[in-house]
């Protein structure tokens, strides 16, 4: 693939010159539950502290160390793009089994899936004796949408019968979430990215998640400089080579799926389409809204997985962790980015898989 872009080593140094006026967030007081009705990028003041604390003793505990000592088993990787820094672990998961006669049996037996059936209209049918898709098939009314529907169940894609549930019911909906039961495991990409801010700025983390043998293979490609971006994008896109991908994230049809295809366009990439997108924050939404006071992923494998994170780096401070590894050229910033989004990675896949288990799971 070609690959076009300014200057990268220009524009290492101009981001480098922006980054210190970057904060997009609030610091504000704990317990300010006010202030989070305005602003979803809040820290609080004890976070906040935490976290400036770490960073001083991450620089004096990481003083002349090289990238390599500080992540063991890390390594350079070239691509056309040019050389960024891997990082590779593996994590035990559970996949449980889905039961796809549970799943179908609970698709066809949805009337409101045919155009013109509200649930009155369902149970009306129901009473009569139209208990499934198929049955409607022979209603003079609605035969013809039933047959439509049915047949892209029965035989559409994973895609098709998501676009088609989204349209009738909602796009969070447990059918839905469901379609994950026609793909493998080995199918899904776990993906989440570690940037400099909110709008149009560099990726400096590309975290990846796929499923080898039972277990979570978490690559991360790590900018060690502005100017690796593209190296890292290529490295990405090439896991969506595979015949049959699905990418599952935490709020990424929001946030990580625009901001990657944006970064793409700006170097010129092919962008990344025509995959089935299984955003997690919707499904948790769903699962969960008003059970748990926080939705938020980290909130989630704590009520969840049982994980609670010791020393982690609000996300909204990133960006502020990383110029510190720029402008000093100590890699100890870095650590806790990175396990931050190995982390999330490894939260997202288990959620994920907890939710298709619970719903449609082969018990």
């Amino acid at each position: 693939m070609s690959v076009t872009h300014a200057s990268p080593v220009r524009i290492g140094s101009l981001w480098q010159q922006r980054m210190s006026a970057m904060r997009e967030y609030e610091v504000v007081r704990d317990g300010n539950v006010f202030a989070t009705s305005f602003s979803n990028n809040i820290v609080f003041s004890s976070e906040y502290e935490i976290a400036r604390q770490n960073l001083t003793d991450l620089l004096a505990r990481y003083d002349g160390c090289s990238i390599d000592a500080t992540f063991s088993g890390g390594r350079e990787y070239s691509n056309e793009g040019g050389t960024c820094y891997l990082l590779e672990s593996r994590e035990p998961i559970d996949c449980p089994a889905f039961d796809q006669d549970r799943y179908q049996a609970a698709i066809l037996g949805d009337l409101t899936l045919v155009h013109g059936i509200g649930r009155a209209t369902e149970k009306r049918l129901k009473l009569r004796g139209y208990r499934t898709l198929f049955d409607l098939m022979e209603h003079p009314k609605f035969q013809s949408n039933a047959r439509r529907v049915a047949e892209c169940v029965s035989t559409g894609s994973s895609m098709e019968i998501m676009e088609l549930i989204g349209s009738r019911l909602a796009k969070s909906h447990a059918h839905v979430l469901g379609t994950a039961g026609f793909h493998d495991p080995e199918d899904f990409i776990f993906f989440d990215i570690e940037t400099m801010g909110l709008f149009s700025r560099p990726i400096i983390l590309f975290g990846v998640g796929i499923l080898e043998h039972g277990q979570l293979i978490i690559r991360q490609y790590l900018l060690r400089d502005i100017a690796e971006e593209p190296a890292a994008l290529l490295a990405t896109i090439d896991h969506f080579s595979s015949d049959h991908p699905a990418l599952v994230t935490f709020n990424g049809k929001a946030f990580d799926a625009p901001y990657l295809s944006d970064r793409l366009a700006y170097y010129g990439m092919r962008a990344i389409t025509g995959f089935p997108h299984f955003d997690v924050l919707h499904f948790s939404r769903q699962r969960w809204k008003g059970k748990f006071p926080s939705l938020r992923l980290a909130a989630l494998e704590k009520e969840i997985l049982g994980v609670y994170r010791s020393d982690d780096i609000p996300g909204q401070m990133v960006p502020e962790f990383y110029e510190a590894y720029l402008r000093s050229g100590n890699c100890g910033p870095l650590v806790p980015i990175v396990e931050h989004n190995r982390q999330d990675v490894v939260s997202l896949a288990r959620i994920f898989f907890h939710l298709t288990g619970d719903l449609y799971g082969n018990c």
